[in-house]
């Protein structure tokens, strides 16, 4: 019968009653920038993540820019990140004028490698970004270590990983200087367009913040700092604050989702063979609760573009995350790097495949997806 990748439809269909009524209220009000529905969203999204303060902002992108530029982070600066993510984990560094500079990935967890990440700072490093792919969080412990003995801000790149924690029972957001969300459709909790929040513990960088989303501009029109317009829109807010009431039976039933898959692969011997290594919750066993929060299920396959062209010739939703690392993209060729400077990241973009893992995927989608993938093989 088919099964998407994602199916916001169906995702959406029960609230469409409280989302319209919420468009209606702000509607109504008529504050659609910054109006009491953001400033009510920053304080429910901090303290989900464990911080003090939210910054609501016009993207992901745009968070891990601000972040980035509260700290101070510009020109002849480095900011050490992974070669592997979506493209503005490097992209917001580079737009400042700062220098990427990339450590490789674990290949279990497809984070960055905390244990080859001292070797890259240098006198110029300004900042780590960390990412916590897919939704399960870096090991951040001797990331913060290493910043710490250099004296560096560490910017979480939380993007696919609200509410996942961190061994220690620690959220994402809420270890680095400043966490960074994003609020695109596709996410864990996702709006109706484009938004994302900033989230820190510090109040000196909470302000900071809130003065460059509108152009630098304290108190308005006079300008001590240059800034940008990253304002979250008011209706993007109030979706946001009716689906974060549901974020976490959403999570639960990916969680429960990632569990059944592991059973019907386990059970159709692909694991066994080597056809497919399945995706690992690298803290499983810690009894912390939101320890992968599975924004995306992510397959190690054998013949990965072949596998793919065949699910999607059989109606099943799939996609490659990330086909060219960041030190192989064009745009990076001046940084001088070369194939096979980083072969775990160049690995993982050669071989990955995402399947269906949305909250309200069926086990009988689930049965679909497995046996396409065991008759392909």
């Amino acid at each position: 019968m088919g099964v998407p990748l994602l199916d916001l439809k169906v995702h959406h269909e029960p609230l469409q009653r409280e989302i319209m009524a919420a468009l209606e209220q702000t509607f109504k009000s008529q504050a659609f920038i910054l109006g009491s529905e953001v400033s009510k969203l920053e304080g429910r999204v901090a303290g989900y993540c464990q911080a003090k303060y939210g910054i609501g902002v016009t993207s992901g992108t745009d968070a891990l820019l601000v972040a980035l530029m509260a700290i101070g982070v510009g020109s002849g600066d480095e900011v050490i990140t992974t070669p592997y993510s979506f493209f503005a984990t490097a992209g917001a560094a580079v737009r400042l004028g700062a220098k990427p500079v990339f450590t490789d990935i674990d290949p279990i967890t497809f984070n960055i490698d905390p244990a080859k990440l001292a070797d890259t700072v240098t006198s110029k490093t300004k900042a780590i970004i960390p990412v916590h792919l897919y939704g399960q969080c870096a090991d951040m412990a001797p990331i913060m270590d290493i910043a710490k003995q250099h004296n560096l801000s560490v910017i979480e790149d939380a993007a696919q990983a609200i509410g996942s924690e961190y061994h220690d029972g620690r959220r994402a957001c809420s270890m680095g200087t400043i966490g960074c969300l994003s609020f695109f459709p596709s996410k864990n909790l996702g709006c109706l367009g484009d938004g994302g929040m900033a989230v820190t513990n510090d109040p000196d960088l909470a302000e900071r913040m809130r003065v460059l989303r509108v152009h630098g501009s304290q108190p308005k029109y006079y300008h001590k700092v240059i800034g940008g317009n990253f304002r979250l829109d008011t209706i993007q807010a109030a979706v946001l604050n009716v689906k974060l009431n549901y974020l976490d039976g959403w999570t639960r039933r990916r969680q429960e989702n990632a569990n059944r898959y592991g059973t019907l692969f386990q059970q159709s011997d692909l694991v066994r063979k080597g056809r497919v290594q399945l995706p690992e919750a690298i803290y499983r066993f810690s009894g912390v609760k939101h320890h992968h929060i599975y924004n995306q299920f992510v397959l190690r396959v054998e013949r990965r573009d072949d596998l793919m062209a065949y699910l999607l010739q059989k109606g099943i939703g799939a996609e490659i995350y990330y086909p060219v690392p960041f030190h192989l993209q064009e745009c990076f060729r001046y940084l001088g790097y070369k194939e096979g400077d980083f072969p775990a990241s160049e690995g993982a973009a050669k071989e990955t495949l995402a399947i269906p893992i949305y909250p309200e995927l069926t086990a009988e989608q689930q049965t679909e997806v497995v046996e396409t993938i065991a008759t392909f093989y």
